[in-house]
Parts: C-alpha cells; structure tokens; sequence
C-alpha cells in the first residue's frame, strides 16, 4: 500500500500525547510528618522517589488564598525566597534526611493534577503528574502516588470577614513556625475543637496573644487541658457566641464584636461585647485537603470520624485508584492525630510499604493503620449550625464567597451573578427548585459560588452548609463542589510551557473530536448559508451531516 492510500484521521488521538519531562517510580506530595515518613521509608530499596512540596508558596499565590486562608496577614519575610527556603528547612530536619538518602527533594514545587490513565486520558501511556514552580509547569510520569496534602480550615463568613486579619488558624501557624512571618499581635480564635486549640497554643509561643476563645455551642468541644493552658494565659472563654462583626479599615481588623446566640442561632439583645484584636483565626472545623485526589478521580464521602469529606481508603492507605495513596491529615483529621504527628507518620510508613509492595518489593508490615477518635459532636450538625448562627442571621449580607462577591440568600435563591442585572420572575419556584435538588454544581454555575482565585477553599463547606439549610437535610447528604485540574493556580505562562507535539498542534481545535459551537473548515463541504431568523445575520457553515 503506498502513502497515497493511508487515511490519516486528524481526529484520532494517535500520535497525540504530550511529551513527558519526567518519570519517577513513587512521587509522594507534601513534606510533611506523614510525606516525610512516606520518603525515608521509601527510600534505599533501588527505586526512584520524588518528594514534592510547594513551600515555600510564592507571594502571588497567598495572595490568593492558596494553599490557606492566610488574611492578608504575611510578614514582609515571606517576598524573601531564600530567607523563607531556610526557614522552612530548619523547621523540618527530616528533609535532609531525605535528601541524604537518596530522595529526589523538589521544593517549592506543587501538583496542580494526576491523571491516570482512563477514558479521557486513554492515548497517555501510564500516570501522569502536573507540577509546577513560581515559574515553569511540565509533566512527570509515575507509577504510584502518596498524597499527604495536609489540611485546611473552614471559611466562616460574618459581616467584616473579608478585612485583612480574618485567616485560618492553620494558615496562621504555617507562617508563625514554618515561615516565621506572621504578623499577628493579640488574636481571637472562633471554634473550639482539639486542633483549634492546640494550633493556638503553639501560636502562643511564638508570641500571640489569645484574647478570646469563641464557641457558637453550648460547651467548648476541644481537649479541657488545652483549654485549661490557653485559660491560664488569659483567653476568655464565650461559649455560645459567635462574632457579629470584625471591625477595622482596608489595613485590617481592630476588634470584633461577640454576641450571645440562642438555640436556633439568632443573636440575643444586648449580649454584645466588644474584644479588642488584629486577628481573628477560623477554627471552626479542619478540613482533610483532598482537592487533588478528588479531581484525581478518587471515591470520597463523608466520614464524621475523620472530619468531614475524605477519599475512601483501606487498611493499606490505598484510595479506589490502585496507584494512589493518602496520609496524614488529608486522609482524615481527629484530635489524638492532631496532638501526635507519629499518628501522620505511621499512615505515611504503610502507604509507602504498600507502594513498594505495587512495585514488587516486599517488606514485613509491622504498623497497623491507626483508628480515628470517636466524634466529640456531630460534626456536619455543627458546621450547619456556625453557618446558620453566623451566616444566615448576620446582621447584613456577608459574601460567603469573597472571590466572587455572592450571599447566602444568592446561593439559597439560585441568584446569578449581579452583573448580568437578572433577577427570577418566580422567586418561589427557585426558591423550591433549589431546596428540592440541592447541588452545589449547580450552584457553582449558576451563581459562580467557588469560582474565583481560591477554588471554593474558603466557601465550598460553607456552600453546602447552606444548601443543607435550605433543603433541611443533613450537611453529610449533600456533595461538595468538585475540583477539577489544576487544583493550583497557573499563570498562562505556565500553562504554555507544557510541551505539545506537532501531531497536537494540528487541527487543534477539534482533535479531540468534542461537539463545539462551530463546524471545522476542513469537515464542511456544503455551501454557506444565511441563518433565516430575521434577527440574526451570523453567516453559519451548513456541514454535511446537517444537511436533511
């Protein structure tokens, strides 16, 4: 057959995969006690290992809210790369270590995707990792993944929590011991679980000063000795409160103003009370970070015993993907984990022997998967109650969504962005639509809720806090907003750094052979045609399977 008579499909994906920079054998995410364990255990047995971890984060992206609320409250140390790169070192030793053991070590370097080979990703030969720099993105390929990604905290929005001060406790700890960069004086901590109050207790050794301790609940949820300690250093103690207000100007917050709650969450007259502070920590709930393992394609559900929406994973640490693995708290979150890293290590010794294990290398498995504290509370039940008390009864209309400027009535009422001046002629009917079929999809496209620079980190558990309210069902019966790549801002700079082969470049815009708005030149073969509505002058191409 000569090459006259070869017929080459310019929507076929052969011959389309991109260049692969990289490969690795075991690439683990997150420098941390669990990713740091996972590392040196990893290590020595032949194979390739790639310890990944995005600290230090570049200026930009905290500014953004990625990967922490950090409120605006970074110390001027942070914009000196090379200070924050030593600190970081010397806060966590176990890198060196790594490193002397033969562990590919890449800081400052985050993971933006995985994709494992499946229907949409089918013509990529093996796994594949999206990393990226402050300046440069590429692929790696690999072979098993341990995700110790860490955790969050909670968004909690009330009037004046978009002023500079308002961050996550622990946002407010990664600068204080990893970055040495906090600029906070006297604080005030909302919520009070174990890891609240153990993340305030450090912070008071590096020179904070708790005011107060707010807890919308009756009583305080966390470890009595850690309060005891916070107590002794002067916290005051409002157990049924929430903050009514953070008051301040553009530079920040001065005080906040308490208020005593009933049990349906409505403020009690003449309960309010002034605190003075140029912080105000969320501590309401941590969240396990499990972004990337989500968009990955991981199973997830809601495990109030490991705190709140977690991947589903067995003894082994392994995920429903057979390569990939969690650790440490982004496979659960509970006070004896909080208060014992060695609980975070285990988790990231027994997926790394499980990773072995995939490749071929056996090794006697000693550590036990740990078993998660029994729930002080119900965990979704209180989280719908901080929304509730803060939230839906504050005084004014606080956006839950800084990024995207949206209310809880708008995402309640399905209420599409104010600038498109559009209002429901049927306010009853959404109102209805909305409770009846709560998704917060939906409500990310209908309203952008979740759709700005942060990716929903600090209002995607509040969105379904309150679709849980409008619906009157349970917090834990409602999905979360997905995630989808890149689960870490990237400039367009960065994007295009990506290699493409010049089988991609052409017929890019239809070689994936998706249904699009328009018809590719090169398939049209009938004549143009004018579009007979009246109002409409947009000359349109009458393809051959059009035709009828």
């Amino acid at each position: 057959m000569t090459t006259e008579n070869i017929y080459y499909d310019p929507a076929s994906v052969a011959g389309k995969a991109p260049p692969i920079n990289d490969e690795t054998d075991i690439l683990i995410v997150g420098a941390g006690p669990a990713g740091l364990a996972a590392a040196l255990t990893a290590a020595g047995h032949g194979l390739r290992v790639t310890l990944v971890d995005e600290n230090p984060v570049p200026l930009e992206t905290m500014g953004e809210e990625v990967p922490l609320h950090f409120g605006g409250r970074m110390g001027a140390a942070v914009s000196n790369r090379n200070s924050v790169l030593q600190t970081f070192l010397d806060a966590r030793p176990e890198i060196a270590e790594a490193l002397e053991a033969g562990v590919d070590v890449r800081l400052g370097t985050a993971v933006w995707g995985l994709f494992p080979q499946q229907r949409t990703t089918a013509w990529i030969e093996g796994a594949v990792a999206g990393l990226a720099d402050d300046e440069n993105a590429w692929l790696l390929r690999f072979k098993q993944v341990i995700v110790a990604a860490g955790r969050r905290d909670m968004g909690l929005a009330f009037d004046g929590w978009h002023r500079p001060g308002v961050m996550g406790v622990s946002a407010a700890h990664r600068l204080a011991t990893v970055y040495e960069a906090l600029e906070c004086k006297r604080a005030v901590l909302v919520g009070s679980d174990t890891q609240a109050l153990a993340t305030a207790h450090a912070l008071i050794g590096k020179g904070v000063q708790i005011a107060a301790i707010i807890e919308q609940a009756a009583q305080v949820s966390g470890d009595p000795a850690l309060l005891s300690l916070l107590v002794e250093h002067g916290a005051q103690v409002l157990t049924a409160h929430v903050v009514r207000e953070a008051v301040g100007d553009a530079f920040g917050v001065k005080r906040i103003t308490a208020v005593a709650v009933d049990t349906t969450g409505r403020a009690i007259g003449g309960s309010e009370q002034a605190i003075e502070c140029d912080t105000v920590l969320l501590g309401v709930a941590a969240i396990p970070a499990i972004e990337l393992v989500e968009a990955t394609g991981c199973h997830t559900s809601f495990q109030a015993e490991r705190g709140g929406h977690v991947a589903m994973v067995d003894p082994a640490q392994r995920t429903s993907l057979p390569f990939v693995l969690v650790a440490g708290d982004c496979a659960g979150v509970w006070a004896s984990k909080s208060l014992d890293d060695d609980v975070s290590r285990r988790e990231g010794r027994i997926a790394a022997l499980s990773a072995l294990a995939a490749l071929g290398i056996d090794i006697n498995q000693n550590d036990t998967a740990p078993v998660p504290d029994a729930p002080v509370c119900d965990v979704a039940a209180n989280r719908a109650a901080w929304v509730r008390a803060s939230t839906v009864h504050a005084q004014n209309a606080p956006f839950v969504c800084l990024c995207e400027e949206v209310t809880a009535s708008e995402i309640l009422g399905q209420q599409p962005p104010r600038y498109l001046d559009w209002t429901p002629a049927d306010t009853a009917s959404a109102n209805a639509m909305a409770a009846s079929q709560p998704n917060p999809d939906v409500t990310k496209r209908l309203t952008r809720a979740c759709m700005g620079p942060c990716q929903g980190r600090r209002c995607r558990e509040q969105v379904a806090a309150l679709l849980s309210i409008g619906a009157g069902l349970k917090v834990e019966d409602i999905a979360l907003a997905s995630f989808r790549p890149p689960v870490r801002p990237l400039s367009l700079q960065q994007a295009a750094q990506i290699g493409e082969t010049p089988q991609m470049r052409s017929h890019w815009d239809a070689w994936f052979d998706m249904p699009s708005q328009w018809t590719p030149f090169w398939l049209c073969t009938g004549q143009p045609t004018v579009a007979r509505h009246p109002q409409d002058s947009v000359r349109q191409m009458n393809p051959p399977h059009n035709e009828g």
